[in-house]
């Protein structure tokens, strides 16, 4: 993590580079206006030393944006530097990774017209190249939450010159919600994990089957491939409440193309199970209904005193104000909101007169709209 150590405290003169201060018991925040950016940087007391660094809810990319400001907030200081690792030669050089996407491309840039194939932890990338390569006309987006595998895979890409895979490190079960109805042909998942001791973090529930069959088009497909005895007998009780849709299970099947750990368990003679549900209707495409403005009235000092900074939990959300900075007559709100298998942390600066999340609003979603209509009321 990019830091400097200055001597002794820091106080710095707010300018239009770095515009505001926000204190809590803990640390404090330095809001920065950079380059048309905003972020925050985190000021901590070290002994009777000043630790500066990033602050990683409004991290950017690239990264080189923070540093320069670390480096103009230590030179504007006018302190002694004890410790900057902001350029140190062993810093990596980020490489370009153009496939390599993250979940606000697909919530506001991405749109094509070929056919979509999508897989789901896709490993070692074995399957997701295959199909790549074999079908140079298609898109395929790889879903993976291991970076050294998304690593491998980008690699590949390069090596072999394939350019319809799209990356994201992102987590399935929320993924497909921004996606087009009617818009993917195919969706793989393949040996998920099984999870039998936390089966409520599966790939597969009622809630991913339904959100699958509405983004595949007629006659589109839907197809799990799993070694694992429990998961399988656990999704043929979870598609009972799919019987209006055509299901074929197959044992022992073989396929084009295999990975080496699925050639070892075929020659220790396991068993391999593979479900494929189809899309049978045309689906209407989500509009999600909401925004994420605030109201124009607030009661700072209210707020700061009553605000609830303990965990709200809901059917489908969750709301948790972690740290209340204050600033003059403003506040600025640490708060971690939406899904509870992939919550974002935003900050809210909260006027008299007006708030708004810095330095970017959440991605439109129905958990966070949920989410963000109870910060509202908890506001008020």
């Amino acid at each position: 993590m990019p830091h400097i150590l200055l001597e002794s405290d820091v106080d710095i003169i707010l300018d239009t580079q770095f515009n505001f201060i926000a204190t809590s018991s803990y640390d404090q925040k330095i809001g920065v206006s950079l380059d048309n950016k905003e972020f925050l940087l985190t000021k901590i007391k070290k002994d009777s030393n000043t630790l500066i660094k990033l602050d990683n809810a409004t991290r950017l990319t690239p990264v080189s944006l923070m540093k320069k400001a670390l480096k103009n907030f230590a030179e504007k200081s006018s302190k002694k530097i004890l410790f900057s690792n902001i350029e140190s030669k062993y810093n990596k050089v980020e490489p370009t990774k153009q496939y390599l996407k993250d979940i606000n491309y697909f919530a506001n840039e991405f749109n094509t017209t070929k056919e979509i194939c999508i897989e789901v932890g896709f490993g070692s990338g074995v399957h997701l190249i295959h199909q790549a390569k074999n079908n140079p006309d298609k898109i395929y987006i790889g879903l993976e939450i291991h970076y050294p595998s998304i690593e491998q895979v980008l690699k590949q890409c390069k090596l072999q010159n394939i350019t319809n895979i799209l990356i994201i490190n992102y987590d399935a079960r929320l993924f497909l919600e921004f996606l087009k109805s009617n818009s993917v042909s195919r969706i793989f998942v393949h040996f998920p994990v099984p999870w039998d001791k936390k089966p409520h973090r599966r790939v597969m529930s009622h809630e991913f089957i339904t959100e699958s069959l509405r983004v595949l088009r007629i006659n589109g497909t839907l197809e799990l491939r799993t070694d694992s005895i429990n998961y399988y007998e656990y999704n043929l009780e979870l598609l009972k409440e799919f019987q209006d849709y055509p299901i074929a299970i197959r044992e022992n099947e073989d396929v084009d193309i295999t990975s080496k750990y699925e050639a070892r368990w075929k020659k220790q003679e396991k068993t391999i199970w593979d479900i494929t549900i189809k899309s049978t209707k045309n689906n209407d495409n989500i509009e999600l209904e909401g925004d994420f403005s605030f109201d124009d009235c607030y009661d700072i000092s209210k707020i700061k005193d009553n605000l609830n900074t303990t965990p709200i939990i809901k059917n489908d959300f969750l709301v948790h104000f972690e740290t209340i900075y204050s600033m003059d007559d403003r506040l600025l709100l640490k708060v971690t909101l939406g899904s509870f298998n992939k919550p974002v942390t935003k900050y809210i600066i909260v006027a008299y007169d007006n708030a708004r999340y810095f330095s970017s609003n959440p991605i439109k979603t129905r958990s966070n709209l949920n989410a963000h209509n109870l910060i509202k009321e908890l506001l008020k």
